[in-house]
């Protein structure tokens, strides 16, 4: 596969199989934990580092992790996504940015239906865990995770462009959960889409099995137009394809780490909830002021860091800070 050059802290993430439409068989999914867990393994301790779950109690861990160093009994599982020196120790020579890509006409096609028809129920169930497992690290990983969408997105392949942090496709890119027009309804990948597209929109998707395209997804998708001038689309497409992965490539990647995991925490906050998720029996909105008040303590955590402290200095002095973790 010939692609662009990377900035030195990216990398590709491959979705091998051209030959089957991008299909997600059993072997595909495989190859592609076995890349994720290498590109997400710290060389320093052996751990696999990947972002907290999404619950909004697990940050009075980040907190005391922050806050008591070494010291915090938390230190072990949170010290690397709190402090710039740890981060840059545990994840020396990780990618800040990974980029997923595939080759051909179709990003990807979904599951292998042909292999699916094969295997035994057992076999099947195997399938979509190692299928939930890949999209989790994805979730999870805490390098931002660019998916350039080159052609069509269909069922699962729609869901693996939908769990990545920052999709881009051509606007006239099809993307499709077609699996009501054979019995069987993308319920497993309508969990990605309905995450990044309104609830109704995406119901119809799934209802209605019929394609979309991605000027339709503005918001969900980094839609790049069609060029009106000489410039082909594909080179249009390829220019904002790096254009994205340079720019974050780029960033404090600690920092960025700390605010995905904020991010989605926060969008899944309900009023009348208490800061474990449980729910305290009040209804009284949508959520906002619960979140606010969460999304102030996260803010407080970003503040503390390194990379903070010298991205504000930078900015007074006028300067171009020099992130420590990516010293």
């Amino acid at each position: 596969m010939h692609l662009p050059k990377l900035p030195l802290n990216a990398a590709y993430i491959h979705i091998n199989n051209p030959q089957r439409r991008n299909a997600l068989s059993l072997s595909v999914l495989h190859d592609l934990k076995t890349q994720l867990v290498r590109a997400l393994t710290s060389p320093t301790s052996g751990h696999l580092r990947i972002l907290p779950p999404f619950k909004q109690d697990l940050l009075s861990n980040l907190e005391d992790a922050a806050g008591q160093g070494r010291q915090s009994h938390q230190w072990e599982k949170y010290g690397w996504l709190v402090d710039a020196s740890e981060w840059r120790k545990e994840r020396a020579g990780l990618p800040d940015v990974l980029v997923l890509r595939s080759e051909g006409p179709v990003f990807s096609s979904g599951h292998d239906l042909k292999e699916l028809a094969k295997l035994d129920h057992d076999q099947i169930k195997l399938l979509f865990a190692l299928c939930a497992e890949v999209m989790t690290l994805i979730r999870r990983s805490p390098a931002l995770v660019v998916c350039p969408v080159q052609g069509l997105a269909t069922a699962a392949g729609f869901q693996l462009a939908m769990s990545t942090d920052y999709p881009i496709s051509l606007a006239t890119t099809e993307f499709c959960l077609p699996g009501a027009k054979i019995g069987l309804p993308c319920t497993s990948p309508s969990t990605a889409v309905s995450r990044r597209l309104p609830p109704g929109q995406a119901y119809r998707l799934l209802a209605t099995a019929e394609p979309t395209t991605a000027a339709d997804m503005a918001g969900a998708v980094d839609v790049v137009p069609i060029p009106q001038d000489s410039q082909s689309p594909e080179t249009a497409f390829e220019t904002r394809v790096a254009s994205v992965v340079e720019r974050l490539a780029g960033m404090a990647a600690q920092p960025q780490a700390v605010g995905k995991w904020a991010y989605w925490t926060q969008l899944g906050i309900r009023e009348g909830e208490n800061p474990g998720g449980v729910a305290t029996g009040r209804f009284d909105g949508d959520g906002y002021e619960a979140a606010a008040r969460w999304a102030g303590r996260a803010m407080a955590l970003h503040a503390k860091s390194e990379d903070a402290k010298e991205g504000i200095d930078a900015f007074v002095a006028k300067r171009s800070p020099k992130w420590v973790s990516r010293l």
